[in-house]
């Protein structure tokens, strides 16, 4: 028995009968993993099982309870309703039983580092020196930068411990809550500015911005075709004349004059108060993306895991 819950209490609305006697806790702990991370091979690694033990608990589960708990897809798994049912009843009970395993005798002293990933520019410019105080305190971090899909992927597969997310994840498997949100402007270096008629920009739309070359993160412009949208009501076309893969090698090159860019207020910010940089528009209703903070569902076995995800909301009041 797990917090009162037994085969029978777990039959659901429908009244099937199950064998009798109380469900075995490591079979309800496999199970709340599958369900949380998606995936047998990510509860896997998760519980530092081997994935054919994975699946045998939980078919074996299947068996105690006569229901199918999974639907099994290309890639990973969805769970049933009634699986759904059965998570939210044993999830506080295994949680806490985890922490006070953590905690008990025996346990490790020092807290496993802290796996946070994000995308780089966001977490060098605002995220990380925010941190640097846990770190003085004793925190480890382990930080990786990429995509945010493969970076997600990632958390559901036991890799990463908190991911900032530049959307909100879809389904159960991962908690997000909004962290900040990044205002996009559209910038050049002043010398640029002074040879473009920044009025006709404003009235007449982006034909303004013809011949000036466009410096972008991304062969495909998303985050200017996202502005040009929002802003001007059109399609962006053309070409980006510099590609960086890393916004911050944008900001770099439009201080320097190679064109104009759209950049996240929070990057060039330093560079906006000091002059190197100049706004072309200030549009009333700017294009904003929020940020989320992602984790999965439950309560850490490593207690940095809340401490650093209760900076990061902390600080991001701030930004």
């Amino acid at each position: 028995m797990l917090g009162g819950v037994t085969e029978r209490d777990s039959e659901g609305a429908h009244g099937d009968r199950t064998a009798s006697g109380p469900l075995d806790l490591s079979l309800l702990r496999t199970f709340l993993a599958v369900h949380r991370s998606g995936s047998f091979t990510a509860a896997a690694r998760l519980l530092s099982l081997s994935q054919p033990t994975v699946t045998a608990q939980i078919r074996a589960l299947e068996r105690r309870l006569e229901r199918e708990l999974f639907e099994r897809q290309p890639r990973g798994v969805t769970p049933t309703r009634f699986a759904d049912g059965l998570a939210a009843r044993v999830a506080e009970p295994i949680d806490t039983l985890a922490a006070v395993a953590e905690s008990g005798p025996g346990a490790r002293t020092v807290p496993r580092p802290v796996h946070l990933a994000g995308p780089a520019e966001f977490l060098c410019v605002s995220a990380l020196p925010a941190l640097a105080r846990l770190v003085e305190e004793g925190v480890r971090l382990q930080v990786t930068t990429g995509l945010t899909d493969e970076l997600l992927d990632g958390l559901r597969a036991g890799h990463h411990d908190l991911v900032v997310s530049t959307v909100r994840p879809r389904g159960r498997t991962l908690a997000a809550v909004p962290l900040a949100d990044e205002e996009f402007v559209l910038v050049t270096s002043p010398d640029r500015a002074r040879r473009i008629d920044r009025g006709a920009l404003a009235t007449d739309g982006p034909a303004a911005l013809h011949g000036v070359p466009m410096v972008m993160y991304a062969d495909d412009l998303p985050i200017a075709r996202r502005y040009w949208r929002h802003v001007f009501g059109r399609r962006l076309t053309g070409e980006a004349s510099v590609t960086v893969p890393d916004l911050r090698g944008v900001l770099a090159v439009v201080v320097a004059g190679a064109g104009f860019s759209v950049l996240p207020r929070y990057l060039c910010r330093a560079e906006l108060d000091a002059g190197r940089l100049v706004t072309l528009l200030e549009p009333e209703d700017p294009p904003i993306n929020t940020a989320y903070l992602v984790r999965r569902p439950g309560v850490p076995e490593n207690p940095h895991v809340s401490l650093v995800g209760d900076r990061l909301l902390a600080a991001a009041q701030r930004w």
